[in-house]
């Protein structure tokens, strides 16, 4: 016997557009809801050889004090799943210790500097107050940097903060705010504040979330807009590559930012080998890791690359799902091989 299974949530764009590959291809996808895995996992309830994927779950809550709890109770839980999933019987399209690894910005990107690979450099230590900020700051001669809690995505507490050399203005561009009953909150709407006291007290409060501090480097441009990419990588294979385009520094789309085919940029093959070498290269620092969401930028005028960040659940892409829903095809290509090897193992 064999089974395919995804851990995931209901009705979400990820489960639906998954289930459609998997039926195209023939492959019948079992769904276990992360709401109801208290009961146990998928693979503790068979012997049969299970073939697993698992989507992030779903999260509520918009208040950014809550990121590290919450990813830190996910953390355990895909360790919890590794480690119960022992016997042999399973295989995971990422292994959730992989997984897990990713969810932490920093120690992520402490990997892959570690492996000599390029990335948007990051402070060392731990800046946990404005005062350390900005005598780094003025240490490092960066006068404007990203300020990224370690966990969380969609740019929940991302802040790109300015700081004019001469006149020491400030301006502070994020989609946190202070409300007064619920603490710092992701509004998913880019803000800018300009007013210093205003900047130091949120961006106080920001750090306090354990955040790493990146350059902030002037990205490649075109047609007037500044861009960074988004690459899903599979089994070796760059399935995808979008461009995110925005007047402003923070590119991710559901801030009404412009996707772009990344095919549109007029970037030569060689430069375009560059990136996928660049990811898989990225890809092969966590064993276990097939299917990853890269984002990555091109510096302004050389168009270097550089990592910003990886994500072992990045694979939803709007601009894939509604057009080709190539990704999950190839997900469900990636099920239906390993059934079909599993199963004639198990005829010989």
């Amino acid at each position: 016997m064999k089974r395919v299974c995804l851990l995931g949530s209901p009705g979400t764009k990820r489960t639906l557009y998954l289930q459609r590959a998997a039926a195209e291809a023939g492959v019948p996808l079992a769904l276990a809801d992360w709401g109801k895995v208290g009961a146990g996992w998928p693979w503790q309830k068979t012997d049969a050889a299970l073939f697993v994927k698992a989507d992030p779950p779903v999260w509520e809550s918009c208040r950014l004090e809550e990121l590290g709890t919450l990813t830190l109770t996910y953390r355990r839980r895909l360790m919890a799943m590794e480690a119960s999933a022992g016997s042999g019987h399973v295989t995971f399209l990422n292994a959730p210790g992989a997984i897990a690894a990713l969810l932490d910005k920093r120690v992520c990107k402490q990997t892959l500097t570690a492996a000599g690979l390029p990335v948007t450099e990051m402070l060392d230590g731990r800046i946990d107050d404005t005062e350390t900020l900005l005598a780094a700051m003025e240490e490092t001669g960066w006068r404007q940097v990203f300020v990224k809690p370690c966990y969380g995505s969609g740019a929940a507490g991302v802040s790109a903060l300015r700081l004019h050399p001469r006149t020491g203005r400030m301006a502070l561009y994020t989609c946190a705010a202070a409300d007064p009953m619920l603490g710092i909150v992701n509004t998913k709407r880019l803000r800018r504040y300009d007013r210093s006291e205003e900047v130091l007290l949120l961006l106080e409060r920001i750090l306090r979330l354990d955040c790493i501090v990146e350059r902030w480097y002037p990205k490649a441009v075109f047609q007037g807009l500044g861009y960074d990419l988004r690459a899903v990588m599979q089994d070796g294979h760059m399935d995808f590559l979008l461009a995110r385009m925005s007047g402003g520094p923070i590119t991710n789309l559901h801030l009404n930012n412009r996707p772009l085919d990344a095919a549109r940029l007029g970037l030569d093959e060689a430069a375009q080998e560059s990136l996928a070498r660049l990811c898989r290269k990225a890809m092969a620092c966590f064993p276990g890791l097939r299917s990853a969401g890269i984002d990555l930028l091109l510096e302004k005028g050389s168009l270097r690359p550089r990592i910003i960040e990886m994500n072992g659940q990045g694979d939803l892409i709007y601009e894939d799902i509604f057009h080709e829903n190539r990704i999950y095809r190839h997900q469900a290509a990636m099920m239906k091989q390993w059934a079909e090897t599993e199963g004639s193992e198990q005829d010989e």
